[in-house]
């Protein structure tokens, strides 16, 4: 493919970030990558130029983006040595689509902001699933016209694109949606545990629960996922503590209670007790088994 498109960065090709890098690249952009770990072998043959730091892609890409793990991992690729904000030239945009602290989010934006450049705090929702199939939910905080400068490289990895307000915002939105997921889970996997101990079959009551008012994209996909004993990550256990612990810093600095975010959390730690950090979220299940003494068992 001849590529006259955009110059693009992307830092961070874990299981989200190399497939919605490799949606920019398919797209006729020019991609410039640099990741911790190795680089997707399919990204550099379709063309993709490995970069040695950081610093090297933002020198190089108009627009850079980032997906990474946490707050510290995020001021480390922008503010180390090496990094981000020293190969930014005036005009250039950064847009973070990890999962971060929005306070920290907004310190960032701030120093970028200052040498001329835009910034967009750009969280995603849908997991692996979601970034394979450019069908992400995308939460957007920052400017309207940087919104509007992206929205269509946004488009590219996602359907659900939603400016939720200024930059910090589109993080706060993301720690909702987490807690949200993180409450539907337990919910599907007590459930779906008093079903299996009580006699009836758990696929068959997913199945029955998938019709009625109690359906969810929760229940359809990790209720599967339970039941099949299916826990590859698409999200981990660990990263969603992560989000719940953001979740709590910011109810205690609202002075907020939120009784069933903290009981999810919880639940996540006794799951990452049993050895399960780095296995899907969905595998919180193993931790309600281990309450009940009971398990759902392998089906098929």
């Amino acid at each position: 493919m001849t590529r006259s498109g955009l110059k693009l960065g992307f830092i961070g090709l874990g299981v989200m970030g190399a497939p919605m890098a490799g949606h920019l690249l398919n797209a006729g952009h020019l991609l410039y990558v640099h990741t911790r770990s190795k680089v997707p072998p399919a990204l550099v043959e379709s063309g993709a130029t490995l970069c040695t730091t950081a610093r090297g892609v933002a020198e190089r890409a108009d627009v850079v983006f980032l997906m990474l793990p946490d707050t510290p991992d995020v001021d480390a690729v922008l503010f180390g040595e090496y990094g981000v904000a020293s190969g930014l030239a005036r005009g250039k945009a950064v847009v973070d689509c990890s999962s971060i602290d929005p306070i920290a989010t907004r310190g960032f934006a701030k120093r970028i902001q200052e040498l001329g450049c835009d910034y967009l705090d750009a969280p995603v929702s849908g997991g692996e699933v979601g970034a394979k199939a450019a069908s992400l939910s995308i939460m957007v905080g920052g400017s309207d016209m940087g919104f509007e400068r992206v929205r269509p490289l946004l488009a590219l990895m996602g359907k659900n694109i939603t400016h939720v307000g200024a930059v910090g915002d589109g993080q706060v939105c993301k720690v909702a949606n987490q807690m949200i997921v993180a409450l539907n889970i337990a919910a599907v996997a007590e459930a779906l545990v008093f079903a299996s101990k009580a006699g009836a079959d758990p696929g068959r009551v997913r199945q029955a629960l998938m019709g009625g008012f109690a359906s969810s994209r929760v229940l359809e996909v990790h209720g599967e996922r339970m039941i099949q004993r299916t826990f590859a990550p698409g999200f981990r256990i660990a990263l969603h503590q992560k989000d719940l612990n953001l979740a709590l810093q910011g109810a205690r600095a609202l002075e907020l209670a939120l009784p069933q975010t903290a009981q999810a959390a919880q639940s996540m730690q006794a799951c990452a007790a049993l050895g399960h950090g780095q296995s899907d979220h969905s595998a919180l299940v193993c931790a309600i088994e281990a309450l009940a003494q009971h398990s759902l068992g392998t089906v098929g």
